[in-house]
Parts: structure tokens; sequence; C-alpha cells
């Protein structure tokens, strides 16, 4: 098997770790795997003579040149950023992205290089993903595509999408396996200290952090839900003590979230499971109570169902000891 072909495409602005992320894994592989075995020919290329990264690091560079796999880093964004704005200037780099696909290179993004993807129209009708704090905004742009924010790693027709920042390392073990061997990716997974058997970002996300738009009728909607997290639901009362019919509340709030405020609840008992189960030491079944569940067991699915973990996986995980 000949070496495989890797090329990380620089641009202004892009995140330097994720430039040098997945070639220094590779690098550990091709040790891991020894002599025998075919490697990886990893270079950074640019249609730009000069890059400098997020934090104004100079990138050193070679031009565009035919490779086997494109890897495309993410960059800098906030919530609320001009998007149109930041993607303007990075042309050249779009249609380099363009062009490399329609060569048959296999095309990668790293967290929100996906944004550069869509761009580039290679999501049209596919399934992908990205950093759950910004997978409402690429839906959003890519209205033509199916995004899957609970995952890690999606492919689809020759476009691989990873989620925020350390899913490069879920993809390059992945990469490594197909290429290299399960063993070598195994091995490089412990010599790395990297996670090889994450399937799902989920458990890592903080719906505090989510943007929130400007519906006061849902928020005030949810602001009850959270505080009654272990009341009953009831659908009739919760619309009475908005003045409204069920219909109208479950429209409104449907209209406003694109949910229903029972799938809401749900979400928020998670959340506050999840920070229970991180923070103190009760029971999976008195936090089940706590959260309005009597059956542990019906809670447990629940969790896993939002998380991809059973609240005992999540605790032994994500335990936060007390000082």
């Amino acid at each position: 098997m000949s070496a495989l072909r890797v090329g990380v495409l620089a641009y202004p602005g892009c995140f330097a770790s994720e430039v040098y992320g997945v070639p220094d894994l590779l690098t550990m592989a091709m040790h891991a795997a020894g002599p025998d075995r075919a490697g990886y020919e990893v270079s950074v290329v640019s249609p730009r003579r000069r890059v400098a990264a997020s934090g104004g690091a100079a990138l050193a560079v070679s031009p565009l040149r035919e490779v086997d796999v494109l890897v495309v880093p993410g960059f800098e964004l906030l919530p609320g950023l001009d998007m149109d704005a930041k993607l303007a200037p990075l042309a050249p780099e779009v249609a380099a992205i363009r062009s490399h696909a329609a060569a048959g290179t296999a095309v990668v993004s790293i967290c929100v290089g996906a944004f550069l993807l869509a761009e580039a129209g290679l999501l049209n009708r596919r399934r992908a993903t990205t950093a759950w704090l910004f997978a409402d905004e690429l839906a959003r742009r890519c209205p033509d595509a199916e995004i899957r924010p609970e995952r890690l790693v999606v492919t689809d027709k020759g476009v691989t999408t990873t989620a925020a920042f350390s899913a490069m390392y879920d993809f390059a073990l992945e990469l490594i396996r197909r290429h290299s061997g399960a063993d070598v990716a195994r091995t490089t997974a412990r010599v790395a200290l990297v996670d090889d058997a994450r399937s799902s970002q989920t458990p890592y996300v903080d719906a505090r952090l989510l943007p929130r738009s400007g519906n006061d009728f849902s928020h005030r909607v949810m602001r009850r839900l959270d505080q009654n997290l272990a009341a009953r639901y009831d659908l009739a009362a919760l619309s009475e003590a908005f003045n409204v019919s069920t219909r109208t509340l479950l429209r409104r709030f449907a209209d406003e979230t694109g949910r229903s405020p029972l799938e809401y609840l749900q979400s928020a008992r998670v959340r506050r499971a999840r920070h229970l189960l991180e923070t103190t030491d009760r029971t999976v079944a008195g936090i089940s109570a706590a959260v309005g569940y009597r059956d542990p067991g019906t809670f447990a699915a629940l969790f896993a169902k939002h998380t991809g973990r059973r609240p005992r996986d999540y605790r032994a995980t994500f335990r936060r000891d007390a000082d």
C-alpha cells in the first residue's frame, strides 16, 4: 500500500492547532506502525504565499498540490458573528476546496471548517456535522443538508465533517484505522492519550451557551418549566398559566423554538441531572426523583437518549471532585 497523501489547507485566521493536530497524530501512527506499513505524506498547503493563523502565528505553507485527502481546519468563531463577512475574504480557499472535490479528492473539515465546505457547495444533499454550538447556524446556511449535531464525525459521499476541535483526533484515528489497521490506531490512541471510543458530542453540549432568540413567550414558558422540573408535566395547567389554549401554546412555542414544551422540559431535566451527576454524590434514583421521574429506568433511558451515555457512565466520565 502506498503512502496516503494528506494536505491541510491553511488560510488566514485558521486555528494553528487544527492545522497541525492531524499531521501530528499521523506522525505518531507511523512510529506505531513501523517501517513495514504504508505511511502518510503530509503537507500544509495554501493558495497564498504567506498565511497567519489565528493569533498572528505565521504558518509555513506549500503551493496547492494533488492529494488524496484535503483537511480544512476551523477558525475563530463567536455566536452572532457575520458569517458572510468572515467567509468573503476566503474565496481563494473556497475555490481550492471546490476544485479538489471536483477532482475526486476526499475533503474533510474540522470543527467550523464545515462552513467553508458549505460555501464551496459540498454539503448540499449530504449529511454533515460541526461544533454543536454552531450546528443551527450551519443548518440555516445549508437547508439542503442534513445536519447531525450529535455526531462526532460524519462521512457522506467523499465529504467528511467533524465536531469541535478535539474531534479532529476522532477523524484522524478513523483514518489511521482504515489506512494502517485497527492495531495501529489503538496504539496511537494509547500513546497520545486520545479517547478512541467516543461516538457522540451530545454529552458535551451546554445549552446555556447556545445563542437564544428574542422570543419572549417561549422564554417565559421555559422559565416556568425550569422552575418546576420535578412537577408532573400538565399541558392544560401550563396553558392556563399563560392564558392561552393548549393548541395556541403548542403552536407559538413550536414557532419560536422548533420543538414542544415537553421536549424542552425533558432536555432541561437532563441538563439538571447532568449537573447533579457531575457535582454531587446523590444516587441515580435520587437524581431521577429530583428531576421528575419516579422510575429510575425511565429516567436512565431518557438520559441515554439525550447524552449517548447511561447516568452512571456519564458520572464516571464527567464527575468533578470538590476541592
